[in-house]
C-alpha cells in the first residue's frame, strides 16, 4: 500500500477543530510548539475563537497548518502507517513539507505567519478579488481572463486549477468582474465571486513571494524524506535551493492541483489520506482520480475508521 497525505490550505478551518484530538500527546506537543514559536497563543484560538479572529488571514494559515499536521502526527501516534508521498494545495504544501521533514513545525509556524502577512499586504484591501468558475475547460477560463483584460493595465488569470472543470481566478475587482461575464458567455455553469481577503496566486502577489524569499534565506531547508509534489511545477525536488525557489513562485502562481493528484498517482500512490479539517481535497481527489480510494482524517473519530479501513 502507498499512502500519499495531503494537506488542504485556509478555508476549511473552524473553532474547536482539534478538540477531539486534545489528549493526544503529540497533537499537545505540537500546539505548545506552534505557541512558542508564535508567542501567543494559536492553540487558544484554534479551541475556542472567536471565528472572526480566526478567519484572518495573519491566524489562518498558521492555525491550519497546526491543524492539518496534528491530524497527520496523531494517526502516526496511532499506529497508521507514514506517508509514502505528500503533497498540500497552497498553505497546505507547507504542512506537506514538515511532513516531509523540510521544516521543523516551528520553523514553519512562523514562515506561515510572515507569509500570510506578506500575501495580504502586498495588495491593499478591496483591490485584489478571487472567483470560482464552475462548467468551464481551462483553455476557456484562460480565454475568459484574456478577453477581461484587453488592453487595461488590469491583471485577471487562473490561479487554482482544483478538479476540472472547477478553475478559481484572481486579480483585480473589475477584471475579475468582467472574467466572470466573459465566462458565463463562454458556457460557464456558474461564476461565483470567493469571500478573500486579497487575489493569492495571482501575480499581483509577487511583492510577498520577494518578502518570503528574504525569510527563506534564513532558514536551512532539507531534502525531503518522502516524494513531495509541488503545487508550481507538479515536481517532486530533493536540492533544497531548488525547493526554496518553487516557494518563492508559489506565492503568486497557479495551484496546479489536477496535475498534482495525477502525479501522485503516477508515483505509484495506491490511496490518497486528507489530513486536516474538513474534506474538501478529498472531494477534489476523487473528482480528479474516480478509481483512487479517497479518505479524509479530521477528527478522532473519522482517525479511526480510515485507519479500519487501511488495514482491510
Amino acid at each position: 500500500m502507498s499512502i500519499a497525505c495531503v494537506f488542504p490550505g485556509q478555508g476549511s478551518q473552524a473553532v474547536g477543530m482539534l478538540d477531539s484530538l486534545a489528549e493526544s500527546p503529540a497533537v499537545a506537543a505540537l500546539l505548545q510548539s506552534a505557541d512558542a514559536a508564535l508567542g501567543e497563543s494559536i492553540s487558544s484560538l484554534i479551541a475556542s475563537g472567536p471565528a472572526e479572529q480566526l478567519a484572518l488571514t495573519v491566524n489562518t494559515q498558521p492555525a491550519m497548518l497546526v491543524a492539518g499536521l496534528g491530524c497527520y502526527r496523531a494517526w502516526l501516534e496511532a499506529g497508521g502507517p507514514a506517508a509514502s508521498m505528500v503533497a498540500g494545495h497552497s498553505l497546505g504544501e507547507y504542512t506537506a513539507m514538515v511532513a516531509a521533514d523540510v521544516l521543523d513545525a516551528a520553523e514553519a509556524v512562523s514562515l506561515v505567519r510572515l507569509r500570510a502577512r506578506a500575501m495580504q499586504e502586498a495588495v491593499p484591501v478591496g483591490t485584489g478579488a478571487m472567483a470560482a468558475i464552475l462548467g468551464l475547460d481551462d483553455e476557456k477560463v484562460a480565454q475568459a481572463c484574456r478577453d477581461a483584460v484587453g488592453d487595461t493595465a488590469e491583471v485577471v488569470a487562473p490561479a487554482n486549477f482544483n478538479a476540472p472543470a472547477q478553475v478559481v481566478i484572481a486579480g483585480h475587482v473589475a477584471a475579475v468582474e468582467r472574467a466572470c461575464v466573459a465566462a458565463k458567455a463562454l458556457g460557464a455553469k456558474r461564476a461565483l465571486p470567493l469571500p478573500v481577503s486579497a487575489p493569492f496566486h495571482s501575480s499581483l502577489l509577487e511583492p510577498a513571494g520577494r518578502r518570503l524569499a528574504e525569510a527563506l534565506d534564513g532558514l536551512t531547508l532539507r531534502a525531503p524524506t518522502v516524494p513531495l509534489v509541488n503545487n508550481v511545477d507538479v515536481a517532486v525536488e530533493s536540492d533544497p535551493a531548488r525547493i526554496r525557489d518553487a516557494l518563492i513562485r508559489q506565492a503568486y502562481s497557479p495551484v496546479r492541483w489536477v496535475e498534482v493528484v495525477r502525479k501522485l498517482r503516477e508515483l505509484g500512490a495506491t490511496r490518497v489520506i486528507e489530513f486536516g479539517p474538513g474534506k474538501v481535497l478529498a472531494g477534489l481527489v476523487g473528482r480528479i482520480e474516480r478509481e483512487m480510494p479517497v479518505h479524509a482524517v479530521y477528527d478522532r473519530a473519522s482517525l479511526e475508521k480510515v485507519m479500519e479501513e487501511c488495514s482491510r
